[in-house]
């Protein structure tokens, strides 16, 4: 029998349960089953990858393992519990989900990232944690080492999950993506919890034709017989043919409007990970959740939501590379290459072809690609960071959106932005005033993902289409002169900052190798940290990247300082034994809210994977 840590598990709170026919759960009941919390929030695309990572799990050991959601909200739209039922239903979350929007759960089990894994064993004690995603083949391991351990002592609990699927609802389009005006009239969009296109007549409502067979998977061919995974952007190629941002499959797909044809051009359908290549023949290098794509500067750009960065596919010489972002995720401005992204979501060209504008939703921004010499260069119109995020108005310097997804390039050569969380459209213009303004042209609208511009009334009046994802619509306006007042909110992230003591702070990053692994330094050292933060003052020493997990850095400030600490972590493992063995990469992004005390902590444990030895007990 495997010796291993365990600390009991805290019980679940929350405010209320979905997908279980209204039943509430607690550990007790769940006692003999293998109980793996996912802490998620819907916004963050690494969180919606773990989902993806847990449905095999979930089918292989369905008689022994139960998967449950806690969802943590970090935007206030994620609070609300009807955006929460929305969004399981959206990304197919096929479990029993928590809603604990004052993360009183999350409090409980000290959880500092999303998304964060926990593994209860079935007699209620806490054997594992994972921060980040790519830990569900070590998850897989522990799973049968519980079984059969349990299966031994006679503790082990078989049977059917406590999940009650919602009732399918009937309609043209569920939660849609991404939308495009098609040259002979009639708009595509990407229907993307029924992993469809479905191309719509003129008025935006007349189903004309459906492309795919409505179930998830990877397949070419007909339009009855191609395959999608929540498809999301799509743009027109110079030739006619749409290029499709195949998000959950991880590739770009090429339709012939005509024939309703589908073939894959890029990606392998299987997620990039750090030490892939980053460019090489399309069909040949890994892509990551693209979300987005335009074609720009002569050829597609594609907002790569999974890896934080942007991309180019260049379908003539069938090649993809990395164009923008370094793959950490924050708002940093500079050469394309040194730029920080944070799941960028929505691309759109300038009227005039100079930028390509990027909604990078994370950090609730408007940033905008620009050609600079012999390369690119990213710079910001709105937006702070990460954490910062609202509904205002006026001076780019100062508004805020909430979670943009998508952006509209208008012929003046301001641009709409569909600021997603605060269900509005809005506007900046880059022409007015020394930074540029921001106004709102329209507000209620549910989660508005898209828009496409069209030209409009018989006088030619530019009209806008949006995609209001939450209603499941296309939604026509006219572009108002005169803008929306809105009363004006901003809001934080509201996680807790942690209480940490001024001078030496120790950062421990908490890594042990799954079972039947060890670390990977057949290439070198198989660990690396990077740390960094918010303000840059904050930190007076102990900056920059590193191979021992383990730091020790000085904050400096008085006490009541806040600010963010970044912190970055990889380590690689392979299998103990075997002529070619297994390897996994394991990499987590935190950003820790911290303020300056003079009773706070000393040391910073943060779990990778594995248990932190100060909570064992």
């Amino acid at each position: 029998m495997t010796s291993r840590a365990r600390v009991r598990a805290p019980e679940l709170h929350g405010r209320s349960w979905i997908n279980t026919g209204g039943e509430e759960l607690g550990l007790a009941a769940l006692r003999g089953r293998i109980v793996v919390l996912d802490f998620w929030t819907f916004c963050c695309i690494n969180c919606l990858h773990v989902i993806d990572e847990l449905r095999e799990l979930e089918e292989r050991h369905r008689d022994t393992v139960v998967v449950i959601g806690v969802h943590s909200p970090k935007f206030v739209h994620e609070a609300e519990h009807a955006a929460v039922v929305d969004a399981v239903e959206r990304y197919g979350v096929a479990h029993p989900v928590l809603d604990d929007p004052e993360l009183a759960t999350w409090k409980q089990y000290a959880v500092r990232a999303w998304p964060t894994l926990v593994v209860i064993d079935p007699e209620g004690y806490v054997v594992a944690q994972h921060a980040g995603e790519g830990h569900v083949h070590a998850i897989e391991k522990l799973v049968g080492q519980l079984e059969a351990e349990h299966e031994a002592k006679g503790t082990l609990r078989r049977g059917e999950a406590p999940f009650t699927p919602p009732e399918p609802v009937a309609g043209d389009l569920r939660f849609p993506g991404k939308a495009l005006a098609l040259p002979a009239g009639g708009f595509l969009v990407s229907d993307t919890t029924r992993h469809q296109l479905v191309e719509l007549a003129a008025d935006g409502e007349t189903v004309l034709r459906r492309i795919g067979d409505g179930e998830r998977g990877l397949a070419d061919g007909a339009p009855d017989v191609a395959r999608f995974n929540e498809p999301q952007g799509l743009a027109l190629l110079p030739d006619g043919d749409v290029l499709v941002a195949d998000t959950v499959n991880h590739a770009l797909r090429r339709l012939d409007p005509a024939t309703g044809e589908v073939r894959t051009v890029a990606g392998t359908g299987a997620q990039w990970w750090q030490g892939a290549p980053t460019e090489g023949p399309a069909r040949q290098v890994a892509l990551s959740s693209p979300w987005d794509v335009a074609w720009f500067a002569g050829r597609v750009w594609i907002a790569m939501a999974g890896v934080h960065q942007l991309w180019t596919y260049d379908p003539e010489a069938g090649t993809v590379a990395a164009a923008a972002g370094t793959t950490n995720e924050g708002l940093v401005d500079g050469p394309a290459a040194e730029a920080w992204f944070a799941q960028p979501s929505g691309l759109a060209v300038a009227a005039d072809g100079d930028r390509l504008w990027v909604a990078d939703s994370e950090t609730s921004a408007l940033r905008w690609v620009e050609r600079a010499g012999d390369g690119f260069a990213v710079r910001t119109a709105v937006g702070t960071g990460l954490f910062d995020f609202g509904h205002r108005d006026g001076p780019a310097q100062q508004a805020l959106f909430q979670h943009p997804l998508g952006v509209t390039a208008l012929p003046d050569g301001s641009v709409a932005v569909c600021d997603t969380y605060n269900h509005a459209l809005r506007r900046y213009d880059p022409a007015t005033g020394e930074v540029g303004e921001v106004s709102t042209l329209a507000t209620d609208l549910r989660e508005p993902s898209d828009a496409v511009l069209v030209s409009g009334d018989s006088q030619g009046t530019p009209e806008i289409v949006v995609v209001e994802s939450a209603r499941h619509r296309l939604t026509r306006l006219r572009l108002p002169e005169d803008a929306v007042r809105v009363e004006a909110v901003a809001h934080r992230t509201q996680r807790a900052a942690t209480e940490v003591a001024a001078g030496a702070l120790r950062l421990d990053v908490v890594f042990s190798p799954p079972p039947g692994q060890k670390l990977d330094e057949r290439y070198g050292p198989a660990t690396r940290l990077v740390v960094s933060s918010t303000p840059p003052g904050l930190l007076a020493a102990g900056e920059g990247t590193g191979t021992d997990l383990h730091r020790e850095v000085m904050l400096s400030g008085a006490a009541g300082t806040e600010g963010v600490l970044h912190v970055s972590a990889m380590a690689a493992s392979c299998d103990e034994e075997g002529e070619y063995p297994a390897c996994h990469m394991h990499q987590q992004d935190w950003g820790v809210p911290v303020r300056l005390s003079p009773d706070g902590t000393d040391r910073l444990p943060l779990v990778l994977a594995g248990l932190d030895e100060g909570a064992e007990g």
